[in-house]
Formats: C-alpha cells, structure tokens, sequence
C-alpha cells in the first residue's frame, strides 16, 4: 500500500513532466536566469568585484574591472568568465549569449570605453579550448 505523500510526490512528478517542466527542460534551463550584462554583473559579479566594479581584497584578491586597460582585447574577460582565474571560479554555466553579454557590459561600464563588442559566436568558439574540464586539462 502506497503511502500519502508517495501518491502526492508521483502526482507532482507527473504534473510537472505533463506540463513541460520535466527533467528534460530542466536541462534546458539556464543556471542563472539572467540575459542583461548588467543584471548579470550585478547579481553574479558584483558580490566580488563590488557595486562600483572597483574590486576587493578580503578573503581574496578581487582585482578592479572599473577603467581597466586588461578589458581592451574583448575576448580576455571571456576567458577569465569561462574559466576562472586565480580566487575567480569558472562560471563556464552560463551561454554563450550570458557570458558575451556581460562580457560587453563591463568593457563599456564603469570607465572602460571599449566599443568593438564581444558576440556569442566567439565565445561559442572559444569556450572548447578554455574550459576546464574537472581533471583541470583545458578542451
């Protein structure tokens, strides 16, 4: 005999997966529901790099993306997006489209002035060779 809540969990279950909600669009999903290179900064990146994009030091080493000149080659915060760098994780979970997005928002905010955009065909393209997988091997 099946218990209540088991009966209410498959119902549930079932409602979901009839609904679209599945497993197979959670895979579909974005980890980070956010498409704006600024709500991305702000609700990704400023925990570290601060409000102002004028960095931390703390427990870490948070460099400043504010009026910085590493910005100018438009692929080099892609790499650093994708693949962490130092006390930076990797946040290769967002899409290409996220990454270009706030990519191109710090390199035209907070004193950069870097007008050739980032687009997601080129992080489409860079993100094989920068990825780590979990052994730490890049590709």
């Amino acid at each position: 005999m099946m218990r209540r809540s088991t009966k209410v969990g498959l119902l549930v279950c079932g409602a979901l997966v009839a609904s679209g909600l599945g497993t197979a669009n959670a895979q579909e999903r974005r980890p980070y529901p956010y498409t704006d290179g600024k709500d991305i900064y702000e609700h990704i990146c400023a925990g570290c790099h601060m409000p102002d994009a004028k960095g931390a030091v703390g427990a870490g080493a948070y460099p400043a993306l504010a009026a910085n000149p590493r910005l100018e080659t438009g692929l080099y915060p892609v790499m650093i997006i994708l693949r962490g760098l130092k006390s930076m994780p990797p946040f290769a979970e967002l899409d290409d489209d996220q990454v270009a997005a706030v990519a191109n928002y710090v390199r035209t905010s907070y004193g950069n002035k870097f007008a050739d955009p980032v687009t997601a065909e080129q992080v489409k393209a860079l993100r094989p060779t920068v990825v780590r997988r979990r052994t730490g091997r890049a590709g």
